[in-house]
């Protein structure tokens, strides 16, 4: 499995540097590279920002080029809109994902450019491809740990990266038709109490029309233990 390398071209604050950290580890990337961070590295302010992701900015290689991060990788992708003048493929994050998981062998990067500018074409002529989102048109702006978010996202969508993804094991049992059953004669016996079903030849209907809402839900055992208080509650008053 290839796992891209993230690089930061020039980024400014040490913040973004331990956000866009956070966001690889969450998608279970830890290989970070950094190209003249401009406040110098390591920056006291990435740690906090990264919120744990510590393996993350330890093993950050810092480089004084664009070029010397990138000699050893086979495969690079610029995250940048595309420009006029710039005559290179151009793909989505879900065309990036899988030509980097189908590498047979190698290393992948995805280069990101500072905050405000973003890249600079000298920097995207050294990327094999441009990757780019669609977005907004009236307002493009990603932030740079957005960005690296997105893209480190949907590598993971395609990779066997190991996360953990929620699964029906996780969610409540339903309930049995009985307890539902149970339910449904509790309200009913209040609602009876309160004088509710009028006129009496409609009551059945009304009860039909009573045990359709409440099995539409899907309630658990939990949830319908919740409205039996409901309905204790009411009916004292």
């Amino acid at each position: 499995m290839t796992k891209p390398i993230i690089v930061l071209v020039t980024p400014q604050l040490g913040q973004n540097i331990g956000k866009a950290a956070r966001g690889m580890l969450n998608f279970g990337l830890t290989e970070l590279r950094l190209i003249a961070p401009r406040d110098g590295w390591p920056n006291p302010e990435a740690g906090p920002a990264a919120s744990g992701a510590d393996i993350v900015l330890e093993k950050a290689q810092v480089f004084e080029t664009t070029k010397d991060a990138l000699a050893d990788c086979n495969l690079v992708y610029a995250s940048t809109v595309r420009r006029r003048e710039q005559v290179m493929p151009v793909v989505g994050p879900d065309e990036m994902a899988d030509e980097i998981h189908a590498l047979p062998q190698g290393r992948a990067a995805i280069l990101f450019g500072p905050e405000r500018s973003g890249l600079e074409a000298e920097d995207v002529s050294l990327a094999d491809k441009i990757v780019t989102v669609p977005i907004n048109p009236e307002f493009g702006s990603l932030n740079l740990a957005q960005a690296v978010i997105l893209l480190s996202y949907e590598w993971s969508r395609r990779a066997d990266a190991g996360l953990e993804k929620p699964t029906a094991k996780d969610l409540e049992p339903p309930a049995t038709k009985i307890e539902l059953d149970s339910l449904v004669d509790h309200l009913n016996r209040a609602l009876d109490e309160k004088g509710y079903f009028f006129p009496p030849e409609r009551t059945e209907a009304t009860q039909q029309t009573l045990r359709s809402i409440l099995t539409k839900p899907g309630w658990s055992e939990r949830e319908l233990k919740a409205l039996h208080g409901v309905i204790r509650a009411l009916s004292k008053g």
